[in-house]
């Protein structure tokens, strides 16, 4: 990793960047962007920046032809063209508008298969991952195989409060409100395409129109929420077993709503109570399925759901883990963005910290949050059973003594041990209802809120993960939207995931009398226990 320092009438800063990457993709993950409209070929010629040093790529031809000889001798170049190869410094006089929307990383996302050179009108598509806590985009051009741009950024309804029940209540309890909180999840992926067809290809209206379609995969909460059609039925717990349909009542007034004048757009069907059709993407974009049994399949969040593959059927379960993967519900959480806490490791008699884009320390993200615990833990500071073994100070234990945002809270550590015996408890009771044990499982596919940055070795000495060989544990990043791509790619929409549908068997964890015992269980920092044995 390289140091790129930027220096900005916005402010100075200091992001680490992959080698090879371009300026301008660098900072599209960050909150300062360049101004850009051509999707970083140097045609438009509105990513000018000033490098004062550094390693760095040659100018290219396209920096030739947009830049004069005083500009270049100026130090002025395209930042879509200028690549780092070390470390180095930049002037950004015009930064673009603050924008919510972040491109995601490179390394987070699956290589596109297949293409339609048949599409002949409207060839663009949009995949969307519809999540509690955060919204995924694709622009996708469907005769090429290709992804024009992806963007990633908060959803606008975590304003009525991060636990779904309270966006579905609030949803019952007031019309007005159900529709104002189905135009807040619809104007963000509105906004988000947008800002890819502004930055990425240079034209926003005519661009809508070659819009063909978008495929929303999500939560059941999030798609009744968007739709307006099954939010009653999820707050029924009798309806917990079934399936929920998240269908508008009335397509074609819903599709009005949409500034997409030509386009399909396709809410993905949930499997059935809060199994939303995310989980069928994660699994259709590791191919859980497609192998042997004894394959599981985790999607971290808020409401954490959870796939057992046992060669035959693919058992499904969701539970509700609470805020605290996604960065929320704790003192200092925040979501994986810029300035997030991702990794802490302990140096000597200090711990270091390491951050998303190597800005200052902000809060934890989950994987952060992880990794204090079981550090905390290893090192007598915390008891297996979550308290302090010495009193620490009202604002927590601070991993760094000169940020108060390093600090982690009993209230905290307590919001994790919840959280993390939901999902083992729910992992165990779904191998006892297919009939498996642990020594079975061969293959463990963790998805969701932690994306490539989870310690497994932390999340194994807490009881988060099982004590599997590392081998079997594999991280995918922003599995959901992988899947939802391959299904808008196969031309068969939603129907690309009926097969896998038809082997899917709903395990309600609310009506498992051992369920609750198993969490219970759970709750201790240690490693994961199946029955009162621990799994070593």
């Amino acid at each position: 990793m390289a140091l790129l320092s930027v220096y900005s009438t916005r402010g100075n800063y200091r992001f680490e960047v992959a080698e090879g990457r371009s300026v301008r993709e660098a900072l599209d993950l960050t909150d300062v962007r360049v101004r850009a409209a051509c999707g970083g070929t140097g045609v438009c010629g509105a990513c000018v920046i000033r490098l004062i040093g550094g390693d760095v790529s040659s100018p290219t031809p396209a920096e030739y032809l947009k830049l004069g000889p005083e500009q270049r001798t100026a130090g002025h170049r395209l930042a879509c063209q200028l690549r780092i190869k070390g470390d180095a410094a930049i002037r950004l006089e015009r930064p673009a508008r603050f924008s919510p929307w972040k491109s995601i990383p490179p390394e987070n996302l699956q290589p596109l298969v297949g293409c339609h050179p048949d599409v002949q009108s409207q060839p663009l598509g949009v995949a969307v991952d519809l999540g509690t806590t955060h919204i995924r985009i694709a622009v996708l051009d469907r005769q090429q195989g290709r992804c024009i741009a992806t963007r990633y950024g908060r959803n606008p309804q975590g304003d009525f409060g991060a636990d779904v029940l309270n966006r579905l209540e609030a949803a019952r309890a007031c019309p007005k409100r159900a529709a104002e909180l189905a135009k807040l999840a619809r104007g963000a992926i509105v906004r988000a395409v947008r800002d890819i067809l502004a930055r990425d290809i240079g034209e926003v209206t005519p661009m809508l129109a070659e819009i063909g379609q978008v495929l929303i995969v999500g939560n059941t909460a999030m798609l009744a929420l968007l739709t307006g059609h099954g939010s009653d039925l999820l707050l029924d717990p009798a309806n917990w077993q079934q399936s929920i349909d998240c269908r508008p009542h009335d397509l074609a007034a819903w599709r009005a709503h949409w500034p997409f004048p030509h386009a399909e757009i396709l809410p993905v069907q949930p499997i059935g109570g809060f199994v939303g059709s995310d989980l069928l993407a994660d699994v259709r974009a590791t191919g859980l399925s497609d192998g042997p049994g004894g394959a599981l399949l985790l999607d971290i969040g808020t409401n954490t759901e959870i796939a057992l593959w046992d060669g035959k059927i693919l058992h499904v379960t969701s539970v509700a883990g609470g805020p605290a993967f996604e960065g929320t519900g704790i003192r200092h959480g925040m979501p994986a963005e810029p300035g997030a806490i991702f990794r802490i490791r302990q140096e000597a008699a200090s711990y270091r910290c390491e951050t998303i884009a190597g800005e200052p320390a902000k809060g934890f993200c989950g994987s952060g949050l992880v990794d204090a615990v079981a550090l905390l833990l290893d090192q007598g500071v915390l008891k297996p059973s979550g308290r302090f073994a010495a009193p620490v100070a009202t604002e927590g234990y601070r991993f760094d003594p000169t940020n108060g945002r390093s600090a982690i809270t009993s209230a905290d550590i307590d919001a994790f041990q919840r959280a993390k015996a939901a999902t083992a408890a729910a992992m165990n009771q779904l191998l006892a209802q297919a009939g498996m044990g642990w020594g079975e499982v061969h293959r463990l596919c963790v998805c969701g809120a932690f994306g490539r940055t989870l310690d497994i070795e932390h999340a194994q000495s807490v009881g988060l993960l099982p004590s599997l060989p590392h081998g079997a544990i594999e991280l995918h990043a922003d599995a959901g939207l992988a899947g939802c791509e391959q299904a808008l790619l196969s031309l068969q929409g939603a129907d690309y995931f009926n097969e896998l549908i038809a082997k899917t068997r709903l395990v309600n964890l609310s009506r498992v009398a051992d369920y609750e015992d198993r969490y219970i269980e759970q709750l201790r920092l240690r490693p994961m226990v199946s029955g009162s044995t621990v799994l070593l």
